[in-house]
């Protein structure tokens, strides 16, 4: 793990080195203040040489100046060192994150995702610039001043020194409680951050449902579960620092009382034992600093652990010797596909479909029956397992996944828009499209005139997840951007079911005008919007119940008819 921690170094490695280089300058400044004291308080001051005094003095000035600009340095150069080593660990998450399967996000919650780019990542940034920086200036600092201590006196240094093996094995006691404690919470920040990334957006639904006093206690929970978990932190963490601060207490009293006898046995004179006692603080003050370095440091590697966990899950990978397609035809079929979401029992059961080019092909049947996992299959956002699907003869598991997808275009009824203008919204579907072009496609979707009596045109705003506009168009603006894809290939799962009539008329024109030309799948509840497919499928129970034409399934009295009859006797109640 250190290794890859490392790693991220290498980019920044002139900045590190004088980051380096200025921290051994500091921590070897430090010691010539008590040397400077010895001097006087052994020679100048008794001989009254007030004019060396003086020049001491000067030079111990000018040595805090030099100081304080390497400290400037250190601070604001390390610190951008730390800063784009985050940026740089947060790109490569994201970049991972683009490449992960959907089975990941059905696993891991948004929130904790983002408390692991925002929280953790910050822990790490502020480790990978004060780690290397406190470990070069305390260690330099508690040998120079263990030497020092040493030339002064060195039986005294030794009797000190005696305190250093206690020390390192309580930290090294304490340091696994508080690393299982400062993991712990984490764990709970990151469920209060996927409970209020829930909460707010959903805002409406809650408001709509008066249920914000359950909210609130959802909320609550986390938020308990949070303050017990950063209470075992602060406790381990209380448990470390009280019983360390201890030790190092007990070498002022071992100076004190050591000091004192050697004094009084004549073993060191005044001026040494006041130069012992101001020296003693520097070795103090750097075996200090590493013990509160400990807390950075579980803070940073738990945080750098949870950031691993992210860029090591499996990415999406193409089969070895896969290849990217051109344009396909849209010949599809499916053959004996069998699929079950990780350990739970098969969703779909032994599917075979034949989907001719240019054809529109319907799948419906009741909730939960298998329809969307088909869709889903066909991209590859899920990769069938048993049996194959192919399109124009060639098993979709042979084609690159950005290629194959490229080829497919899909509307779903719960439309997911960025919030940016309407113009990036719609270039979406291709983002080298040229103006003319992106003008087009909204008058295809039927769009353009609304967006044109905007006041900012395409430049719109259009909020998170599109909230300034209306279902219908959201759902326009989704047709715009498969009409700039341009795919052989359309899905529609569901794509006007949650709309009004007049809408759905409206909608449902412009998507006649995409279906046009490419074979098309539709996902329908609303059986009087696929009477005109070329086939439609009855999906129950993750099984072909029937097949054929609306004409051919009504003379069956089967399911399709029986589904049929009774949306259309709620329609005439």
């Amino acid at each position: 793990m250190l290794k890859r921690f490392f790693a991220y170094y290498k980019p920044h490695k002139k900045i590190f080195a004088l980051d380096m280089i200025a921290s051994f300058l500091v921590s070897t400044i430090g010691i010539f203040y008590p040397m400077i004291t010895r001097a006087m308080l052994n020679d100048l001051i008794p001989n009254r040489n007030y004019r060396m005094v003086v020049l001491f003095a000067c030079g111990l000035l000018g040595l805090y100046l030099l100081r304080m600009l390497l400290n400037y340095f250190i601070q604001y150069q390390g610190h951008v060192m730390g800063v784009k080593m985050q940026a740089q660990m947060r790109r490569d998450m994201f970049t991972h994150l683009e490449k992960l399967p959907y089975r990941f996000y059905d696993d891991h919650e948004t929130g904790k995702i983002m408390s692991r780019m925002t929280n953790d990542l910050m822990d790490i940034s502020e480790l990978a610039h004060h780690g290397p920086e406190n470990l070069l200036i305390s260690t330099i600092s508690i040998l120079t001043s263990f030497t020092y201590l040493a030339t002064i006196n060195l039986y005294l240094t030794l009797i000190i020194f005696i305190c250093i093996p206690f020390l390192v094995f309580l930290c090294s006691f304490l340091r696994l409680k508080m690393k299982n404690a400062f993991r712990e919470s984490r764990v709970a920040v990151a469920k209060i951050n996927a409970a209020l990334e829930s909460s707010i957006s959903g805002i409406r639904v809650t408001k709509a449902f008066t249920n914000a006093d359950k909210e609130q206690e959802k909320f609550e929970e986390g938020n308990q579960d949070f303050v017990g978990a950063r209470s075992r932190a602060y406790r381990a963490m209380g448990q470390f620092h009280s019983m360390t601060t201890f030790i190092t207490d007990v070498f002022n009293v071992l100076v004190l009382l050591a000091g004192g006898y050697f004094l009084y046995r004549g073993s060191i004179n005044f001026a040494d034992y006041s130069a012992f006692i101001v020296s003693v603080n520097l070795f103090l003050t750097p075996v200090t600093t590493l013990i509160n370095f400990m807390e950075q440091y579980q803070n940073g590697v738990t945080g750098f652990e949870r950031f691993l966990e992210i860029v090591d899950a499996a990415p999406e990978k193409d089969r070895e010797g896969a290849v990217a397609v051109g344009r396909l035809k849209g010949d599809i079929r499916l053959e004996h596909v069998s699929y079950g979401y990780g350990e739970n029992a098969d969703v779909l059961h032994d599917i075979s479909l034949h989907i001719g080019q240019g054809e529109t092909f319907a799948l419906v049947g009741p909730s939960g029956g298998g329809k969307t996992t088909i869709c889903h299959l066909l991209p590859r956002f899920y990769t069938v397992e048993r049996g194959k699907i192919l399109i124009d003869g060639m098993d979709i598991r042979d084609m690159t996944m950005e290629s194959l997808r490229k080829n497919i275009g899909i509307v779903q009824q719960d439309v997911f828009l960025f919030n940016t203008s309407i113009r990036e919204n719609i270039l979406y579907g291709n983002p080298d499209a040229e103006e003319n072009q992106v003008i087009e496609a909204a008058k295809r979707a039927n769009i353009h005139d609304y967006i044109c009596s905007l006041p900012d045109g395409y430049e719109t705003e259009i909020g998170e997840r599109g909230v300034r506009l209306s279902g219908g168009q959201k759902q326009r603006l989704s047709i715009a951007r498969v009409f700039l894809k341009d795919p052989s290939i359309l899905i529609l799962d569901e794509a006007t079911s949650a709309l009004d009539n007049t809408t759905e008329i409206l909608i449902q024109n412009a998507l006649d005008e995409l279906c046009r030309g490419r074979t098309t799948i539709v996902v329908a509840h609303r059986l009087s919007t696929v009477k005109k497919a070329n086939e439609i499928a009855v999906i129950a129970d993750g099984r072909v119940e029937e097949q054929g034409t609306h004409a051919q399934l009504m003379e069956k009295q089967g399911i399709y008819a029986t589904l049929y009859q009774l949306q259309f006797r709620d329609a005439e109640l």
